[in-house]
């Protein structure tokens, strides 16, 4: 018994564990090239010193004028564009709201007197007579049933706003979980639908020209573009005025103290600057 004992405790100090090999990693073309420098997912490109260079010198710049007069701020975005192309000049403003008040959500529409500086392609559901009436107006797609088909089956969304005669709301509305959370959905707040008064082609030549519609957001702003930065600055302040005056007139009459909180203009590729309005 003593000597099996003895065996034993002699053949544990002699048999050692065999470590397992190490697995050697294995990158994937996709890790390898995520590791790259510039090409890691949802990070910009690094910047060159040349260009950091120029974007801290507009911001410098922008920063020491602080806030000031549409016409000023606007010939400032023209002397700090660097882009090649033709930029976007929009407008913010933040309004005194509760966002979470239904009665208090902004939304509506204005007719831009100098346009947006882009084609708009108008989508809209009608039938009968109003078919041949919105054609010679220059919508880009007219249709009923069968477009409403070819937004769901195929989620086609080639269009920039979408209009609705009354009659046609009933099976348009399908399209709500489509059109809605992209802003597309027609309603009569911010007149794109066409109630069986109304003109439909005037109406359809409004929003080819320009007409924008806008909406306020969660935190109580709202945006719209007006115009291109190679726009005369006559124009843009015609354009951002008429915006500014629509969205004062839809103050909610529940709202007490400062409607307008502030106002920033802004262009695509360079940084916002407060502006003062002179409103009457």
């Amino acid at each position: 018994m003593a000597k099996s004992d003895k065996e034993s405790k002699v053949s544990e100090d002699v048999v050692t564990p065999v470590a397992a090999p190490k697995a050697t990693p294995t990158n994937t073309s996709s890790e390898s090239s995520g590791k790259r420098k510039g090409k890691q997912p949802g990070r910009p490109p690094h910047k060159g010193k040349k260009l950091k260079a120029q974007i801290a010198s507009i911001y410098a710049k922008v920063a020491k004028e602080g806030q000031m007069s549409l016409d000023k701020a606007i010939t400032i975005l023209k002397q700090v564009k660097r882009a090649k192309f033709d930029e976007s000049v929009e407008i913010h403003m933040s309004l005194g709201i509760d966002s979470a008040q239904s009665d208090q959500m902004i939304r509506g529409s204005v007719a831009l007197p100098h346009g947006v500086g882009k084609k708009v392609r108008v989508l809209v559901f009608c039938q009968g007579d109003n078919t041949s009436k919105a054609k010679a107006a220059g919508a880009d797609f007219v249709g009923e049933g069968d477009l409403i088909k070819k937004i769901q089956s195929e989620n086609w969304l080639d269009f920039d706003v979408v209009l609705a005669t009354q009659d046609m709301m009933g099976q348009v509305s399908r399209l709500g979980k489509v059109l809605g959370p992209r802003g597309l959905m027609p309603t009569p707040k911010a007149g794109t639908v066409i109630g069986s008064g109304q003109d439909i082609g005037s109406i359809i030549k409004e929003f080819k020209a320009g007409k924008v519609e806008y909406r306020s957001d969660k935190g109580g702003n709202v945006h719209a573009g007006v115009g291109k930065i190679s726009f005369d600055t006559d124009k843009i302040i015609s354009n951002a005025m008429a915006f500014v005056e629509q969205v004062r007139a839809s103050k909610p009459t529940g709202i007490r103290g400062n409607y307008i909180k502030s106002i920033t203009i802004s262009a695509t590729m360079c940084p916002g600057i407060p502006v003062t309005i002179q409103l009457n």
